[in-house]
């Protein structure tokens, strides 16, 4: 193996830990409870483009760009005979 496949592997071994994190950070999508309770118009559910939900949604987008970036540039260079 090459040292371009080392360096694509180790990457892609962070970046597959860093979607987990992120994934396992964001919280639960229970928009119909709030109603049950009488809290369905919240400050915090109003403001939701702000929180720290909406950052752990963009950077989970943004890390699985990059994922599939990095399995397709591996598949490329192991199908030249590259690595």
């Amino acid at each position: 193996m090459s040292i371009w496949g080392i360096v694509l592997g180790v990457l892609l071994a962070i970046v597959s830990v860093a979607i987990i994190v992120v994934i396992i950070l964001q919280e639960g999508n229970q928009q119909g409870i709030g109603a049950v309770t009488g809290v369905a118009d919240s400050y915090f559910s109003k403001n939701k483009a702000r929180s720290i939900d909406a950052f752990l949604s963009r950077w989970t987008k943004v890390f699985a760009a990059i994922f599939v970036i990095f399995v397709i540039a591996l598949n490329v260079l192991s199908k030249f005979g590259i690595l």
